[in-house]
């Protein structure tokens, strides 16, 4: 009698997903502090990013796929040498983007609290088209912080709304600029610029508490913040000063220093803030990709 997969899941998927895995088999929550026992009889690993060491790989005795959105060179060529395969999603940057430019129009437009304002009955007793007549899109400044994968793909998206577009990168893109109508510039010139400034960069050493209180400082007063790369870019209280003194007009947020976010946030007090769960990479699509490749290689 054949013996049920054995999978190692560390990534929240959309119901339906996480029903689609569960038919393939037993399917476990990966714990780090567990995870060279768990291995052992492990089939399929689910995950985000990286889900092991190299080192920790080498209990993976039955261990057959690793499906996940990103995965360092190190551990795909370990994988590799073991006759194991890395399945990268490979549309989880489409899948931010779309995101990103969701939260550029829900800060503009302030559409979660207008909705909250006619499901709360306020329409029948106020003008809620003042209140919440927002800001136009089209004709404004983008500028984005970080034009890698995710960048370059909200570029492609917000082109089709008329913006003007700036960014500042490590390096320059002259093909993305010739595309998409995109300039070059430095960075206190693209947060003093834009309309609308998204951060899209990755968290490391020198971009850790990027957004400061000086970079606050240099934005327009109507200008809307959208992070959806990591939390720790920003300082968040810096973020929180700007938001309470309308130094900037508003913010939309999928990331945060703390993640879930803590009750007791002042962010959750601030009708400027747009805030989302770390969704950026969270779709029924994505999530069902991830499974897709345990499926096809147990069933190979």
């Amino acid at each position: 009698m054949q013996t049920r997969a054995h999978i190692l899941c560390g990534v929240s998927l959309h119901p339906s997903a996480r029903a689609a895995l569960e038919q393939l088999g037993e399917v476990r929550e990966l714990r780090r502090e567990s995870l060279t026992v768990d291995l052992v009889d492990c089939d399929a690993v689910v995950a985000y990013g990286a889900p092991m060491s190299v080192n920790e790989l080498e209990t993976a005795g039955r261990l057959k796929v690793i499906s996940c959105h990103s995965c360092p060179p190190e551990l795909r060529s370990a994988a590799a040498d073991r006759g194991i395969v890395v399945h990268e999603v490979p549309t989880l940057w489409e899948t931010v983007a779309d995101l990103t430019a969701g939260l550029v129009l829900a800060g503009a437009r302030q559409i979660p609290q207008a909705d909250a304002a006619v499901r709360h009955g306020q329409w029948s007793r106020a003008d809620l088209k003042v209140r919440f007549s927002g800001r136009d899109v089209f004709g404004r400044t983008l500028g984005i912080v970080g034009l890698g994968r995710i960048g370059a793909l909200l570029a492609r998206r917000m082109s089709g709304f008329d913006m003007r577009m700036l960014y500042h990168d490590i390096r320059r893109r002259p093909d993305l600029e010739s595309a998409f109508g995109l300039r070059f510039a430095r960075l206190t010139e693209v947060v003093a610029a834009a309309d609308f400034l998204v951060v899209l960069v990755p968290l490391n050493n020198s971009t850790r508490g990027l957004m400061d209180d000086a970079m606050f400082q240099l934005m327009k007063r109507d200008a809307f913040f959208i992070n959806t790369s990591r939390g720790a870019v920003v300082d968040e209280d810096a973020l929180i000063r700007a938001l309470r003194s309308r130094r900037i007009a508003g913010a939309a947020l999928d990331v945060f220093t703390r993640e879930p976010l803590a009750s007791d946030s002042p962010l959750l007090e601030l009708s400027n803030v747009v805030l989302t769960p770390h969704l950026g990479g969270s779709t029924l699509d994505s999530d069902m990709a991830l499974v897709e490749a345990v499926r096809r290689r147990l069933r190979d």
